[in-house]
């Protein structure tokens, strides 16, 4: 299974909660910029998962709209999820050959090095940032870090 893992674009610093944080400008162009590079380079998961904070499904709906998909919002991907429960997730959902997963930091830096067999938390995901690991099975260090590619890249 490829994992694709993208943090949210550059979002509000404040808002009425965390929740409802909307994305910037910046943050639109962000998103879009990753939708057509993943469109331009053939990168086209089966489903986009998507925390349910505001501005992960901003971001999610903007890449899916350049890939021809609608983002499903998954409760446990808002911020505060753990490399357990996204195990216990990906149980599910193995036989899917490619997975997008939108979400929030450090939750997917600490999944990712988690995933790679890293007990600490190696990994740092930027905003923006679009990661790929190669799963070969829903266990820890099971995954082969494919790349990483920051937004000023897109």
């Amino acid at each position: 299974m490829l994992l694709y893992f993208l943090r949210h674009a550059d979002a509000e610093r404040q808002a009425v909660t965390d929740a409802a944080r909307q994305l910037t400008s910046r943050g639109r162009e962000q998103a879009k910029a990753v939708g057509e590079f993943c469109h331009r380079h053939r990168i086209q998961p089966v489903s986009v998962l998507t925390s349910p904070l505001v501005r992960a499904v901003q971001t999610a709906k903007i890449v899916c709209n350049e890939l021809g998909l609608t983002p499903i919002e998954t409760p446990w991907l808002a911020s505060g999820m753990r490399p357990e429960k996204l195990l216990e997730e990906l149980l599910n959902l193995f036989t899917q050959e490619s997975l997008m997963l939108v979400g929030h930091e450090p939750d997917f830096g600490i999944s990712i090095s988690y995933l790679i067999g890293s007990s600490s938390n190696a990994v740092h995901v930027r905003k923006a940032s679009l990661t790929c690991v190669s799963l070969s099975a829903p266990r820890f260090g099971a995954g082969t870090l494919e790349f990483s590619i920051p937004p000023r890249f897109f």
